[in-house]
């Protein structure tokens, strides 16, 4: 049985956490000479840490979070910009 209504993920107080550390594993990408942009994405469409820096401990950080939750950070971020 299919639903035909929308559901609708809310994650509270964990937005602020996913943006900290988007942040904090963006910058160590960066110190390392990654982009972050290419290397998020690698991450995010595969599920691989490889694709994450072990610097400043960036990839177990970015591993405290579902990536269904990082993908909702990066979607609430560009559409507040879009306003």
């Amino acid at each position: 049985m299919v639903s035909e209504e929308t559901m609708m993920f809310r994650f509270g107080t964990d937005e602020n956490k996913a943006a900290k550390i988007i942040r904090e594993v963006c910058q160590a990408m960066e110190e390392k000479g990654y982009n972050p942009i290419n290397q998020l994405v690698g991450y995010l469409l595969s599920g691989d840490p490889a694709y994450v820096t072990s610097h400043k401990d960036a990839r177990n950080k970015i591993r405290q979070l579902e990536r269904d939750e990082l993908l909702e950070e990066l979607v609430r971020s560009y559409l507040e910009t879009k306003k």
